[in-house]
């Protein structure tokens, strides 16, 4: 194995001059893989069978509204990214940027966000995979047992881990194929649903399309901000695709354009997939199935032979979305690694595979373990956890967007380009997605809050505000351990 040069004499890229080589392979990518990953791993389908229900307990039929919205910042972040990466295409991308911006401490943490949203976030993927596959194959009644479905959860994850750690290009050919499955699910389920309510074959209790819909601002003001945050963990991932810069054709133009494109997608596939809903099935369904949305709808939709098609389609969404957190969350600690803020060793690359061997091997073991942990807990912890992933989110993608700014601040005088696209839109982004994080945690804090608590402080509070300190603590013992990634300043 080849391995990375040691901490201690690891220089910071000087600004404008690209990432520090890491031995991954280069140019394994194009644009069309490049984008099938960023919306495989914001996984539509899994979302909207995990979230929408929440989203329309909350928001209505003013769900569609939501995600126009969340849309948004995710939008302006996503073009912080892109500028971000054309002048560093580094794989550890938020925290090699918000280093460059507010020196090693900040960028320790950024880089923590990620690594914590992607390993809080699996358990949930995992569970899901599990009881999915389990119900595929007609086993109904070990899909409701937690053993059995913690065991096809962990093997799962092994078999997406060794697929990560095998290559680049087997990772995504096998995005394509699960990706395509995906999609198809989903816009069959619109297009029936659609018809059977012109036909008059909709659910008893359906909505009927309005302009209002279109309106978000509907209830309190942390309502608002709960359904925000939730919609955003919808639009989550399609950072993955920027992660793998390194190995993408054109590092420094095309993982940015994949970015923006894909969130245009997901916005498109998110509001069609709620208003087909909603009219067909009215938001007192989805909110009182709100565990599982999709597979709720299955059987009135398609029909009990049919509805297995949703199965299908919410497995492939959260198997590729399995297989995508794994890689961005690598390549993030081989990044960390390489800089000197983690052990030289997780910097090692393959030599045959060129992939981040040991960082994918690593995030393979802990993201079963940390599985195995909260699903023999509770299956009420698991779900808080799903829903702490979005304070996570909202804090290193709104950690990026003020980065953008900061590192660019000299370039915004020079056109109205770079004034919006490296300032306004970086900006508002920014600070939308951390003022979200901020009214959140004070929502999440009380007990009722979430379906665990401890304490009488929240579930969701504990698992991310939680995460956030226990990643303050470790960034203190790496200070103690790599001196010299903390010493090196911006």
């Amino acid at each position: 194995m080849t391995t990375a040069p040691h901490p201690e004499t690891v220089e910071p890229t000087a600004p404008h001059t690209g990432a520090l080589d890491k031995g991954l392979r280069a140019d394994a990518l194009g644009l069309l893989s490049s984008i099938v990953i960023a919306v495989s791993s914001t996984a539509p389908a899994y979302s909207i069978a995990a979230t929408l229900g929440l989203i329309v307990a909350i928001s209505g039929t003013h769900t569609p509204g939501m995600f126009v919205v969340a849309f948004v910042p995710m939008l302006f972040i996503a073009v912080a990214f892109r500028e971000l990466n054309k002048i560093d295409p580094d794989c550890g991308t938020t925290f090699a940027w918000v280093r460059r911006a507010f020196g090693p401490s900040a960028g320790w943490m950024g880089g923590w966000g990620i690594i914590a949203a992607d390993i809080i976030v699996m358990a949930s993927l995992a569970q899901v995979v599990g009881r999915y596959a389990l119900l595929l194959f007609g086993a109904d009644g070990l899909a409701a047992q937690t053993l059995p479905v913690v065991s096809v959860g962990v093997v799962f994850i092994a078999a997406l881990t060794y697929v990560c750690y095998r290559g680049i290009e087997i990772s995504a050919r096998l995005q394509f194929v699960l990706l395509v499955i995906e999609v198809l699910g989903l816009a069959a389920l619109c297009v029936v649903a659609f018809v059977k309510v012109g036909t008059g074959h909709a659910m008893t209790g359906h909505a009927h399309p309005s302009a209002a819909w279109l309106n978000p601002f509907h209830g309190s003001f942390t309502s608002v901000s709960n359904a925000f945050l939730l919609a955003v963990f919808v639009y989550w991932g399609w950072d993955a695709a920027v992660s793998v810069n390194e190995e993408t054709k054109d590092a420094e133009r095309t993982p940015g354009r994949s970015a923006v494109i894909s969130t245009l997608m997901l916005v498109a596939v998110f509001f069609v997939v709620a208003v087909a809903t909603l009219a067909y099935a009215g938001p007192d369904f989805l909110a009182k199935n709100s565990g599982d949305v999709l597979g709720a709808l299955a059987d009135s939709v398609f029909g009990s032979t049919l509805g297995k098609l949703m199965i299908l389609c919410v497995l492939s969404s959260t198997a590729a979305s399995t297989q995508t957190t794994i890689m961005p969350t690598a390549r993030a600690v081989l990044s960390m690694a390489a800089h000197g803020a983690l052990p030289a060793r997780l910097a090692r690359v393959h030599p045959r595979y060129l992939t981040p061997g040991v960082a994918t091997v690593t995030m393979g073991v802990v993201s079963a373990a940390f599985f195995v942990l909260l699903a023999l807990s509770s299956s009420n912890v698991l779900a808080d956890s799903a829903s702490a992933t979005g304070l996570l989110i909202a804090f290193y993608y709104g950690l990026t967007g003020l980065a953008c700014v900061w590192v660019f601040r000299k370039d915004l005088r020079r056109s109205r380009r770079d004034l919006l696209a490296k300032g306004v839109l970086p900006l508002l982004g920014g600070l939308a997605l951390l003022g979200a994080f901020v009214l959140s945690i004070r929502s999440y804090l009380p007990a009722s809050s979430s379906a665990t608590h401890f304490a009488g402080i929240g579930g969701i509070f504990l698992i991310g505000a939680g995460a956030l300190v226990i990643g303050v603590l470790l960034m203190l013992v790496a200070r103690g351990r790599y001196p010299g990634y903390f010493r090196r300043g911006l």
